[in-house]
């Protein structure tokens, strides 16, 4: 009994190529004539960081095959077609995360869209507890590279060529000179992104644990997207919004309203390092 439960969980977890094949059919049949140049995905309280760019198209999630409403608060759910000075932009305003239980399909699906559109660029943005001491609720981070822990990998299973090599390069999943931009447009520093599985808050003694590693701020998302962009060869930039002091480093209890709100008080500043990062890449 326990074998046959391990093996569904298995095939829960595995991307499915059919699936992946009917969400892109989707787009594609709604924006035939779409060219983005650059894609974003939008993380917890990032939705409105977009409002710069004028929309020229939308779809709900829900309209998409296989991607599904987000099941978190601060995800509006919804696929932009956007502009910014002429160029295409494929903006995600939220972001599926593998405690939700639907398995690896739903959290790469964006990546696989951008890809399947031509897309060589994305930037991926979330919301996270700050760890190293100047990383203060407000402050944003661009992520240099990240500590996987979230006990998996999206690449896990048989191996599909269409995601690229079997054993991927992780020198620089992150590009350095993305980094630099986001750096340049406004980002208070840049750091380590450790990504646990959730949905719980960590721990104090995690967070220790994780600060020992070398991490800088702790989330629950991002690094599978960043792992399956990199493995296809896109050029990854990752940006976080700090939230919260990590747990056992305020005296606050942590809360997702508390995320949310933090997110929206620095929301002028995330405004600016997306209008500024979009710019330098689409110019």
């Amino acid at each position: 009994m326990l074998r046959s439960r391990l093996r569904t969980i298995k095939l829960m977890q595995a991307i499915n190529q059919t699936a992946l094949d009917a969400a892109v059919a989707a787009v594609k049949g709604a924006w035939p004539e779409a060219k983005p140049k650059l894609g974003i995905i939008l993380g917890s309280g990032w939705s409105e960081a977009v409002a710069d760019f004028p929309v020229k198209a939308s779809l709900f999630y829900e309209q998409i095959p296989n991607l599904g409403k987000p099941g978190v608060i601060g995800h509006a759910g919804q696929l932009l077609c956007a502009d910014c000075s002429g160029t295409e932009l494929f903006i995600f305003q939220g972001r599926r995360h593998g405690y939700e239980g639907e398995g690896w399909t739903p959290i790469i699906l964006p990546i696989w869209i951008l890809k399947q559109f031509g897309v060589d660029v994305v930037l991926l943005t979330n919301a996270s507890g700050g760890i190293r001491e100047d990383l203060t609720p407000g402050s944003l981070m661009a992520i240099e590279d990240h500590i996987n822990m979230l006990g998996a990998n999206p690449l896990q299973g048989p191996h599909n060529s269409n995601f690229g090599e079997r054993f991927p390069d992780q020198t620089t999943v992150y590009d350095p000179g993305l980094c630099q931009v986001l750096v340049a447009a406004g980002a208070d520093a840049s750091g380590i992104y450790v990504a646990a599985a959730g949905p719980t808050f960590e721990t104090p003694a995690e967070v220790r644990a994780f600060r020992t590693l070398g991490a800088d701020v702790v989330g629950m998302s991002t690094v599978p997207e960043a792992i399956f962009a990199n493995a296809m060869g896109m050029k990854v930039a990752g940006l976080s919004c700090v939230c919260n002091r990590a747990a056992g480093l305020g005296h606050e209890k942590l809360t997702a309203d508390d995320v949310i709100r933090t997110a929206n008080e620095a929301m002028p500043r995330m405004r600016g390092v997306l209008k500024g990062f979009v710019g330098e890449v689409c110019s």
